[in-house]
């Protein structure tokens, strides 16, 4: 704001004779400019400016002869007065402002000797096609915050929303594992293997001529029941702080009305009959969300159809051609100028004939604040993607992990219960990640019509439930001196910390009514809270540990947390910092 102020201030007294003597050009001036400003050209300066913070700040009425030269002026919209007012007649400022004149007076002296190359920072960066430019953009804070974001998968695939239900661990690199690909979504792939699973569910469901984008019509007409504003409204419930659709997966139909045709598919095949990409945004945004967006562009199966058959054919069914790049770089410059999406989310890898670092650039310059994965083949990226993995110490990098609610990122009709991650084990699997500087990027698979299959919806309600009285301890929080730890009675910890407490979430229900934190001292005088809980635990000092009474009842379920305030000094030895991981 102060910022604006000086700006208006310069604007308004441009013909003055005073401030182009000391800013020549623009504003703000040249830091050598700046810095050989004197005292007394402050002082002469104080009264201009101490009339733009009043009036910006509302702190008095200055006579019209000095504040305002018009007839009428409009006044705050302050609650009180909010039309146009006469300009006032001269009048002294009476003696009970002096105080607050006194503060403008050191406020537009400091103002005055601030650097202004600290003013000159807040410009944005403009950010060139180069690796070294775009490795100066700094990880933003409302990312590095939100800890908890929503993938979401709908499309085609939703319409027969089919896999076998096998390879639980996702192990890629099976010699079965692309012939039995659990993800629904590969579902026009590998449809088209022979002996494959997928492909004698589609020949008896469908017939074996039965073309995958004459699911087209039916997802067109299914969607006419989805509501946008209720999704919205679910993943804000689940705790969520962003969002990330899938605009284009493998097949190459577009979520959104592209005017960049598709030349390898008809018109009526190309793209939904609603943008759904622009009412999500809407809805998401209104929900005090953030929107990304994904792309697939590493593999487009209109421009090469495969199938994906073996290990060596990930590689050979990337599209390279010079129209495919040209078609690529299209679709994602809709993307970012029509919808400025916060984070930009591509797959699999980028044309040799694209131009990622091109993208990435005007991605930055549109939206200073987005982040950009690292699946483009390019040596940048603001966080590191592991998918259905988790990683077993703090990374210095930020990540984000991103896996299906069940084994499957589209809808798959054959999951159920047993497929579907636990609840407990789900907010376990947030917390491990917070711990370790990562956030997680949890996959909704709806049915064609836009249903989040129930199951799905019981997982996001108990993780929006846990979330609602623990999110202290996930919220813009960063890894502490270890993310992880035991009790002496053998529950897991994991730690993350702010600024003013550490927090250490046991994974899992107390059993006895204390627990004692291995080789953690908190000073004498530290409060000790349980999240959900209004008053502080008692606590002692044993040795090096810290025994900790607990009330009778625990609030909540699942993971419980302890707050740990006040004055800290905490050492966990490295025997604390061990576990079995199972």
């Amino acid at each position: 704001m102060w910022k604006d102020i000086l700006q208006e201030t310069y604007n308004n007294n441009k013909e003055g004779g005073l401030i182009p003597e000391i800013f020549p050009g623009s504003f703000p001036p040249p830091k050598s400019v700046a810095i050989a400003i004197s005292a007394q050209t402050c002082t002469s300066w104080h009264n201009k400016v101490t009339i733009s913070i009043d009036k910006r700040l509302s702190l008095v009425n200055y006579p019209a002869d000095v504040s305002e030269t018009s007839q009428s002026r409009v006044q705050p919209r302050n609650g009180l007065r909010n039309a146009r007012e006469p300009a006032m007649t001269r009048r002294s400022i009476p003696d009970s402002s002096r105080s607050g004149k006194f503060s403008r007076t050191v406020l537009v002296l400091v103002l005055c000797f601030l650097p202004f190359s600290a003013i000159q920072a807040q410009t944005p960066t403009h950010y060139e096609p180069t690796l070294e430019s775009l490795n100066q953009h700094p990880l933003p804070r409302w990312y590095a915050d939100a800890k908890l974001g929503i993938f979401v998968h709908w499309g085609l695939y939703s319409v027969p929303g089919w896999a076998p239900l096998v390879h639980p661990e996702h192990d890629f690199t099976a010699p079965d594992y692309i012939k039995n690909n659990p993800y629904a979504e590969w579902y026009l792939n590998v449809m088209r293997i022979d002996g494959s699973p997928t492909q004698t569910y589609h020949r008896e469901r469908y017939g074996a001529d039965y073309d995958y984008y004459n699911f087209a019509p039916t997802f067109d007409q299914e969607i006419k029941k989805w509501s946008p504003d209720a999704w919205a409204k679910t993943f804000h419930d689940a705790g969520a702080r962003y969002v990330v659709l899938t605009t284009k997966h493998h097949d190459g139909f577009t979520l959104w009305p592209s005017s960049t045709p598709n030349p390898k598919l008809p018109p009526d095949r190309q793209h939904a009959t609603r943008d759904i990409v622009g009412e999500l945004t809407t809805a998401v945004n209104q929900q005090g969300l953030r929107m990304g967006l994904y792309y697939s562009g590493g593999y487009d199966w209109t421009f090469v159809p495969g199938p994906i058959k073996t290990a060596a054919d990930y590689q050979t069914v990337k599209p390279q051609s010079e129209a495919y790049g040209k078609y690529a770089d299209a679709q994602f410059r809709e993307l970012i100028q029509r919808y400025h999406p916060a984070v930009l989310w591509n797959d699999i890898d980028y044309p040799r004939s694209g131009h990622p670092l091109e993208l990435m650039a005007e991605f930055y310059n549109a939206v200073p604040d987005g982040v950009i994965d690292d699946r483009f083949g390019v040596k940048h990226s603001d966080f590191k993607s592991p998918e259905y993995q988790v990683l077993d110490k703090i990374s210095p990098t930020k990540w984000e992990e991103c896996r299906g609610l069940g084994r499957s990122f589209g809808y798959n009709r054959a999951e159920g219960e047993a497929e579907t991650i636990a609840p407990d084990v789900l907010i376990y699997l947030l917390v491990d990640i917070v711990s370790k500087n990562g956030n997680l990027l949890l996959d909704v698979g709806p049915e064609a019509d836009g249903t989040i299959p129930p199951v799905q919806m019981m997982r996001l309600q108990a993780l929006g439930s846990w979330l609602g009285q623990n999110g202290e301890a996930i919220y813009g929080t960063h890894p502490w001196k270890t993310a992880e730890g035991t009790t002496s009675e053998g529950i897991r910890l994991r730690f993350t910390q702010t600024d003013s407490a550490v927090f250490a979430t046991m994974l899992g229900k107390p059993k006895t009514d204390s627990i004692t934190l291995k080789s953690l001292a908190p000073k004498a005088g530290t409060l000790i809270y349980l999240l959900g809980e209004a008053k502080p635990l008692a606590w002692s000092q044993q040795g090096a540990d810290t025994k900790i009474t607990l009330p009778r009842i625990l609030p909540g379920q699942y993971a419980y947390v302890l707050k740990i305030a006040g004055p800290l000094s905490m050492v966990l030895s490295d025997s604390a910092s061990s576990e079995t991981r199972h």
